[in-house]
């Protein structure tokens, strides 16, 4: 069956900020953490930096209504350079007000509130914020009060 996911790069940071966002979001890690020591050897591919070895490859953590969110870790040393933009958010649809208020909070601290939640004109409670990882979060309820 079809699915959408988001995946995120961070600079050496995946692992905490997933942390972070399973304090949030609750579940366990699909297949626990892949790390780049789990990569094997191949010719023609150089070793991997001692100091890149424990960073996260890999990470998958299931958070609403089937949604999975990935990451990895972008070493420079592999010619990675990760920019945060801004034209990517993660939408957010929760069932009701209150865990829409919950994951906002949540989500919000540390970072910058975009726009606080509030009844917006298309009829849903809406609100957005950059996280204090750089991710960009919107959020839309359509549970009335």
């Amino acid at each position: 069956m079809a699915k959408v996911s988001t995946y995120l790069n961070f600079p050496n940071k995946t692992e905490e900020a997933f942390n972070f966002y399973q304090s949030v979001f609750g579940g366990e890690f699909i297949g626990g953490i892949a790390r780049f020591s789990d990569i094997p050897a191949s010719d023609g591919m150089p070793p991997i930096a001692e100091a890149d070895k424990n960073l996260v490859m890999h990470i998958v953590l299931p958070i609403l209504g089937g949604h999975h969110l990935m990451g990895t870790d972008a070493p420079e040393s592999m010619g990675f350079r990760v920019t945060f933009g801004n034209n990517v958010y993660l939408n957010l649809e929760p069932d009701t007000r209150v865990e829409t208020k919950r994951l906002f909070d949540a989500l919000s601290a540390g970072g910058t509130v975009e726009q606080e939640l509030q009844d917006m004109f298309w009829g849903d409670y809406y609100g957005s914020c950059r996280g204090k990882f750089g991710v960009q979060w919107m959020f839309n309820c359509s549970e009335k009060e």
